[in-house]
């Protein structure tokens, strides 16, 4: 897909971290780019400097996402590129020792739904309004029609000590890619995954400077914590290459993560 001003793309998350640098690298481009968060000052601000629009959306609500991509819509055209980084999740051990009661309690079961809300169905939603769109465009070369990029994270295949509900629905992220790239074939929208590892975000980079010292002598090379804008030009490289489909693709400098 050859990356310009007739483009227009939805990132989500776009406010902050692996969505702002997905945002800016498409702006940089021409590319029209709506931001979907729900922090409103950061994403209004972010907007007015690469010359989007802000939606204020909420990924776990349907209705707050259709009203979004209409908003984005009337403002751009019908987006080609979705860009999904937006999550919300719990923490939690399947099994915990409580001091207190001297016994195991486990994480409860609506805490897992919480995060498999956030993060697996909320893909699902964004990625399958941001198709319906797309299906009704024109075909490019290839007969190509739009991309959708879902953000994973390397937990789905080595989730540490405490990442039962993040590492398996962030699995299932990555589980969807094969089947919905399939579903998605006759009508031409590509559909991957990218796990990022560790990667220097602003909540990343609020933890105190020895953890995160300890955290890039972990990454085997480059010996750092990833780079947003790194995140984002694979971003480009998966719009501009139109054999990249059906793929979950690490960005991580070679780490495995160890169980804590």
């Amino acid at each position: 897909m050859k990356i310009d001003n007739t483009l227009s793309a939805v990132v989500t998350g776009g406010a902050s971290g692996l969505g702002k640098a997905s945002a800016q690298a498409l702006a940089a481009q021409g590319v029209k780019v709506a931001i979907f968060d729900i922090n409103e000052k950061a994403g209004e601000q972010v907007a007015k400097e690469i010359g989007g629009i802000f939606c204020n959306v909420n990924i776990m609500d349907e209705a707050s996402a259709l009203a979004g991509f209409a908003k984005a819509r009337a403002a751009h055209g019908q987006e080609r590129v979705l860009v999904h980084c937006a999550m919300t999740a719990r923490r939690g051990k399947t099994l915990a020792f409580d001091k207190e009661s001297r016994s195991y309690k486990r994480t409860p079961t609506e805490d897992y739904a919480f995060g498999v809300a956030g993060i697996l169905t909320a893909s699902y939603r964004m990625a399958s309004i941001a198709a319906e769109g797309m299906a009704s465009l024109p075909a490019l070369e290839d007969g190509e029609r739009g991309l959708i990029v879902l953000t994973a994270s390397v937990a789905a295949q080595d989730a540490q000590i405490g990442q039962v509900i993040y590492g398996s629905a962030k699995a299932g992220v990555n589980g969807l890619v094969l089947p919905m790239a399939r579903d998605l074939m006759d009508v031409g929208i590509r559909v991957n995954s990218i796990m990022p590892g560790i990667f220097a975000t602003p909540l990343m980079l609020g933890a105190p400077q020895n953890v995160l010292d300890s955290l890039a002598a972990s990454v085997p090379f480059p010996k750092r914590l990833g780079k947003p804008e790194e995140f984002g030009s694979l971003v480009l490289e998966l719009t501009r290459n139109t054999y990249f489909n059906g793929q979950t693709l690490r960005l991580d400098g070679a780490i495995r993560m160890a169980p804590r």
